[in-house]
């Protein structure tokens, strides 16, 4: 049985569709439990493996991260990044603050030792389904060489235990493929990942970022959150033209209906939703960060992801290779 950690009160469509996703995944998953934190009168629902914990205080998206995770301790957010410390739960999920669920991941979970950054994590779809890890997200603006470094051992580490890839291709997002294209950042962690003894393929540019040839593809974290939301206005603008094409007449609609399958299909590879959730690389835990727009369908993913992390060896692996066990 694992057991998982819920913020109730995080994200866009709290308290609502996280609820309904928490139900959902728990009435799907026999071996699943949930600890869910919120606030009084949050949770209107029922079920023999899900523990409704009141706490006082809530998170806002516009509260100071560092703030607000010393000052709201009986938080939601903060309460569930302490069950995973104290062992009461396997993993926690939230979709709220990202600031503050990076902080309370340091300050509550606390950080593995050795990795100088922890990471944001994200696995994107791509063509052929088989979908790729980008990270860092934003959990940092500016990065050295060794951060990024051990971004590709995480990351590394993470998709051989959890994701089943048994040697995963690590790219470098850089402006060129050539060696000495970039930065002194990118051409310094060029050299690193060269001499890794990881599978690294070299420079990566941007305009391949869904096409599937690698696993992962390590960044500094503006960089990296900037090509996020770059990606998912893109995918929303072009789903939104395709269905302008198909209203236009009669024709269109006529087509549409025969292509709606395809359609769909096209749809739901671009879809974050069923991608599940960020994970917090570098943590001394199992912490997810589920999108902030998250619904029913997006938390009952980063819940199924929350559970292979909690059963995978990911974490003890990122100790042994970066850190002391």
């Amino acid at each position: 049985m694992v057991k998982i950690a819920v913020d109730l009160m995080g994200g866009d469509n709290a308290p609502q569709e996280i609820e309904k996703g928490v139900l959902q995944a728990v009435e799907a998953d026999e071996d699943l439990e949930v600890l869910l934190f919120g606030l009084k009168g949050a949770y209107s629902g029922d079920h023999p493996r899900v523990e409704f914990i009141e706490v006082t205080e809530k998170i806002e998206s516009e509260d100071d991260p560092v703030r607000s995770v010393r000052r709201k301790k009986d938080s939601s957010l903060v309460r569930a990044c302490r069950a995973v410390k104290d062992g009461e739960a396997d993993a926690c999920v939230s979709a709220g603050n990202t600031g503050a669920l990076m902080s309370a991941g340091l300050f509550v979970v606390g950080r593995i030792k050795g990795v100088e950054r922890p990471a944001i994590a994200t696995l994107l779809p791509t063509t052929g389904k088989k979908g790729m890890m980008l990270l860092d997200m934003g959990a940092n603006a500016e990065n050295k060489p060794q951060h990024l470094y051990q971004f590709a051992v995480m990351a590394d580490l993470y998709m051989r235990e959890n994701e089943g890839r048994s040697n995963p291709t690590i790219g470098l997002v850089n402006n060129g493929s050539e060696a000495n294209k970039g930065s002194e950042l990118t051409k310094e962690t060029y050299k690193l990942l060269e001499e890794s003894g990881l599978n690294f393929t070299g420079n990566f540019e941007t305009r391949e970022i869904l096409s599937g040839k690698i696993d992962i593809a390590v960044t500094d974290g503006f960089t990296g959150n900037v090509i996020l939301k770059t990606i998912e206005g893109t995918a929303m603008s072009l789903m939104g033209e395709v269905k302008n094409a198909f209203l236009k007449n009669a024709k269109n609609k006529l087509a549409a209906l025969v292509l709606k399958k395809d359609v769909q299909s096209i749809r739901d590879l671009l879809d974050y939703r069923h991608y599940g959730g960020a994970p917090l690389l570098g943590l001394n835990g199992n912490v997810l960060k589920a999108h902030g727009s998250s619904d029913s369908v997006a938390i009952v993913s980063a819940l199924k992801q929350a559970k292979r992390m909690a059963e995978s060896d990911a974490i003890t692996k990122i100790k042994e290779r970066v850190g002391e066990a």
